[in-house]
């Protein structure tokens, strides 16, 4: 998955080539990695997509078809909902911070940039619409 990120890895096609039923290797693979096999699939695409906004002059469009994304919309949408902010916002805060990483090993990089996955994307969207549906609290007279 690290080394073709960009490919469909189904949970069916990790289980035939582990060749364990897919039951055992999705509770297992969350054992080892902490996380699903999906969201960690996920992850190791966002890092290639901040590596290739940080590092090339690549349009957007084709960052994200190179990190396993059929869509423009769905490669944003996504990206913003881990990393907080747009693919062409990351990428001129990173060219203005011009920070030389290039002496750091890539693997040192690519750890400290990891967005947090614990818990899948939909859920987060799903909080943070209940919160802004909430009605605000009553103040209690003193």
């Amino acid at each position: 998955m690290d080394a073709a990120s960009q490919e469909a890895w189904p949970v069916e096609r990790l289980a035939r080539v582990s060749r364990v039923s897919e039951a055992h290797f999705a509770r297992s693979f969350k054992e080892a990695f902490g996380v699903p096999p999906h969201r960690y699939l996920l992850t190791r695409r966002i890092e290639r997509a901040k590596a290739l906004l940080r590092d090339t002059d690549l349009p957007i469009l084709e960052i994200a078809l190179q990190t396993g994304w059929n869509s423009l919309g769905t490669f944003g949408r996504t990206f913003r909902d881990v990393t907080g902010e747009s693919p062409g916002a990351l990428r001129a805060r990173e060219r203005a911070a011009g920070h030389p990483l290039q002496r750091v090993p890539a693997c040192y990089v690519s750890a400290a940039h990891r967005p947090g996955l614990t818990t899948a994307v939909s859920e987060k969207r799903r909080r943070e619409t209940a919160v802004k549906n909430k009605p605000p609290r009553k103040q209690e007279a003193t």
